[in-house]
């Protein structure tokens, strides 16, 4: 493991030492982002951070739904439903489907030693 990935690992960390999006599978796919963007989505999947990742969930979602009109997009309604699926159990047991796929259809995005592009 290189010195820069031990570094976003503990970054994606908690102060209690558990992974910020509590699965491991979330922590691979965040490792993947650019840092900027890693560390957007690390401060987001904090609990502390609960007050704004339900609203910014929330906006995601409605602007996905709104997605014909310029600007928006259909890539915001995942985004968002992904937020939301940190403090909704049911988006949550939706969430882990959609890992299990990863898993079994494209197991090298899960893949921590494989190089960012």
């Amino acid at each position: 493991m290189s010195a820069a990935s031990d570094e976003q690992t503990k970054r994606s960390r908690g102060t209690s030492g558990q992974l910020a999006g509590g699965d491991p599978r979330l922590d691979a796919l965040v490792h993947r982002l650019p840092p900027r963007l890693a560390r957007t989505v690390d401060y987001l999947l904090q609990p502390s951070s609960r007050w704004v990742r339900i609203p910014s969930g929330v906006l995601l979602v409605v602007g996905g739904v709104l997605s014909f009109l310029p600007v928006l997009g259909i890539w915001m309604l995942p985004l968002g439903l992904a937020l939301l699926a940190e403090d909704v159990p049911a988006l949550r047991a939706s969430r882990s489907k959609v890992f299990d796929w990863i898993e079994r259809r494209k197991p090298h995005w899960l893949d921590l030693s494989a190089p960012k592009k």
